[in-house]
């Protein structure tokens, strides 16, 4: 399975954006997909995560504002990002535990 990220882009603060997660094969095995990001000078962080029966979990830091989702039909995983602000900038990845990485996508909230 491999995965591809999309959706990133320029947004000004409080703007939202979509980010996408395509695979190239069924996802419907993968219990867990999910998100992480990684900022300038910073160490790669978990932003959220679904399993295959629905449930989600955030950083504290994107609660209220992200939300996670899973489209099994279209073997797609979705992060739509609210609310967003400069400390968001990041480039993100999505992951299907254990062993699947894909590409980045690079988000930029600035006004």
């Amino acid at each position: 399975v491999q995965l591809q990220a999309s959706g990133g882009g320029l947004v000004r603060p409080g703007g939202s954006l979509r980010l996408s997660c395509a695979a190239s094969g069924s996802i419907f095995s993968i219990n867990v997909m999910g998100w992480y990001r990684q900022a300038p000078g910073k160490q790669r962080e978990l932003v959220a995560f679904i399993t295959s029966g629905g449930t989600t979990n955030y950083a504290d830091s994107v609660k209220g504002r992200f939300t996670i989702s899973r489209d099994n039909a279209r073997n797609t995983v979705y992060l739509q990002m609210n609310s967003l602000k400069p400390e968001d900038t990041a480039i993100y990845y999505c992951r299907g535990w254990p062993q699947y990485w894909g590409k980045g996508t690079l988000v930029t909230v600035s006004s």
